[in-house]
C-alpha cells in the first residue's frame, strides 16, 4: 500500500469531521461550497504542476551531466 493512501484517507476524514462540526454547530462555513472546491482544485493542480516541473527539470539536469564533453573531461582527455 502506498504511503499517500493513508495521508489522503486522513485528510478526507479530517475534512468530513470539520464539515460535520460546521453543520452541527450551525456556524456558517468560511466560503460557499463551490468556491471552496475551486480553491481545493487549484491547490491540487498547483501541487501536481510543481511536482511535474521538478521531475522535468531534474531529468534535464541528470541528462546534462552525462554529455560527451563531461565524460571525456572526467577521463582527462579533451574531446
Amino acid at each position: 500500500m502506498s504511503k499517500t493512501v493513508p495521508a489522503f484517507a486522513a485528510a478526507l476524514g479530517v475534512g468530513l469531521l470539520a464539515g460535520l462540526l460546521y453543520r452541527v454547530t450551525g456556524v456558517p462555513t468560511p466560503a460557499p461550497p463551490w468556491w471552496a472546491l475551486c480553491g481545493l482544485l487549484g491547490i491540487i493542480g498547483g501541487e501536481i504542476g510543481v511536482a511535474a516541473l521538478r521531475r522535468r527539470l531534474g531529468h534535464r539536469r541528470r541528462r546534462g551531466n552525462t554529455t560527451r564533453a563531461s565524460a571525456t573531461a572526467e577521463k582527462g582527455t579533451a574531446p
